[in-house]
């Protein structure tokens, strides 16, 4: 097995570690994490009023948790009580500052989520280890059922259409 790659300590994710985390692909603005999280590698997922980044048509157009449950409802993940692994569910955490959304994750294993950090890299990491001023913390979890594996957000799982733009 070949080092790890860890980021720099940054005043942004203080609880962030060479130990809880790793760099897992080079960084792309292609997407971001709530793209991530949903699965989707094309384009940038926000409900910007703009509507320059790509939104389900059916979830509404604001930053609010309810909106950003509604646009994973699409894909069909459900509220759920905790982020305790449970082999026959893909799940999502989602992250809010001050109760506005900001972040999203999804679960690769019981102790270790996958996000992708803005415009940046993705990293595998403890639930916790993103706590802090940029993201807050994980305020909500979503589940969806799978076919029994711990990757995350199933592959070829539905999609919406490829007319969503980069910010």
């Amino acid at each position: 097995m070949g080092s790890r790659v860890s980021l720099p300590p940054s005043s942004g994710f203080p609880r962030l570690s060479p130990d809880n985390h790793e760099v897992t692909s080079p960084s792309t603005p292609r997407y971001n994490c709530i793209a991530w999280a949903a699965g989707d590698q094309r384009r940038w997922w926000w409900p910007d009023p703009d509507e320059v980044a790509y939104w389900p048509d059916s979830a509404p157009r604001r930053e609010t948790i309810e909106a950003f449950v509604a646009a994973f409802g699409t894909l069909g993940y459900q509220p759920c009580d905790d982020s305790a692994f449970e082999r026959e569910y893909s799940k999502v955490a989602l992250y809010a500052l001050e109760g506005s959304p900001t972040h999203a994750a999804h679960q690769l294993s019981d102790d270790r989520w996958s996000s992708k950090l803005g415009r940046s890299v993705d990293i595998a990491h403890a639930l916790d280890a993103l706590d802090g001023p940029l993201y807050g913390k994980a305020v909500l979890f979503l589940r969806r059922a799978n076919n029994g594996g711990s990757e995350g957000p199933l592959v070829g799982a539905a999609r919406p259409s490829e007319s969503g733009t980069d910010v």
